[in-house]
């Protein structure tokens, strides 16, 4: 299917009251993300003990938890209305304003002193994410959107990309362990060989919302993911859309087709201005195997 191309939104005077609310939402995001930032940059590259959750891929610090607990008590306090997901807590809360979390999205990074990782928030009334931040608290950057458009620090973000995939950048963290069992390894290797010859660069720094974030400041091309949750992507899904990339949701087998972009476990993102058919096929190829998997 075609990606979806969106831009920027301009709500006329009948939307004026959901995008007062939105902004006030982005706020709630914005100040939660900066309540952790200090203790997190504190922490960073400091003796940190490392746990371990699902494998031994998928680490997990008392930082993450101490940070979601802060996140979650500040959004509490100021929206009321609130239920909260978040990556170590869970589901709490029976609020109207679904809120997703992820209070360190690079968590590996984090732990071993890799300056690529953020925390992540968003907000999502009846299904639609209205609001989001990704801080990046080493750099200092702020990425936030709202219903009228995403920013980066209080300046408005534009998203662009080099049109052709040879001389483009791409972010992905695929394949990891987890693709080479549900692909199988010389399928995984293949498709990863393909990208690497055909894209002038590929990076694997290890954080969605920030490699999707990066994608909307137009500092790399593209990115793309196959086992996302959606408080890793939630917000970068609104600041990408309303920065003028395009955000192409995969299915994986895993929901429903037409479910969310965010509650998807995969995704391909690209800047503004980008054509990248090899990207596109390989994506939607892992997609529809994936499925026929899940359905056979």
């Amino acid at each position: 299917m075609p990606m979806q191309n969106y831009t920027r939104v301009n709500p006329g005077p009948d939307h004026e009251d959901s995008l007062m609310r939105s902004r006030r939402l982005m706020e709630i995001a914005k100040g939660a993300a900066l309540a952790v930032g200090e203790p997190l940059l504190q922490a960073f590259r400091s003796n940190i003990a490392v746990d371990y959750k699902v494998d031994l891929h998928d680490v997990v610090t008392i930082h993450d938890k101490r940070a979601e607990a802060t996140i979650r008590a500040y959004i509490l306090e100021h929206e009321h209305n609130s239920a909260i997901m978040g990556e170590e807590g869970g589901q709490t809360g029976s609020g109207d304003i679904q809120w997703y979390v992820d209070p360190i999205d690079g968590t590996a990074n984090f732990a071993r002193g890799l300056a690529f990782w953020c925390v992540s928030i968003a907000a999502v009334i009846g299904g639609e994410v209205v609001a989001g931040a990704i801080f990046d608290p080493v750099s200092g950057m702020m990425f936030t959107a709202d219903l009228a458009g995403a920013d980066l620090n209080d300046r408005p973000l534009r998203s662009r990309a080099v049109a052709e995939e040879a001389h483009a950048t791409l972010i992905t963290g695929y394949p990891v362990a987890r693709d080479f069992r549900l692909d199988g390894r010389e399928v995984a290797l293949a498709n990863m060989g393909e990208l690497v010859e055909t894209f002038s660069t590929l990076r694997r720094p290890g954080s969605a919302a920030l490699s999707i974030a990066h994608v909307a400041a137009g500092w790399v091309d593209a990115a793309a993911g196959f086992g996302v949750n959606a408080w890793d992507v939630a917000a970068a899904t609104l600041i990408l859309k309303n920065a003028g990339g395009r955000y192409e949701p995969l299915t994986l087998g895993k929901v429903p087709v037409g479910a969310a972009d965010f509650l998807c476990p995969g995704y391909v993102a690209t800047g503004e201005g980008a054509h990248y058919p090899t990207l596109e096929r390989v994506a939607r190829s892992i997609c529809e195997n994936r499925v026929a998997r899940a359905t056979a």
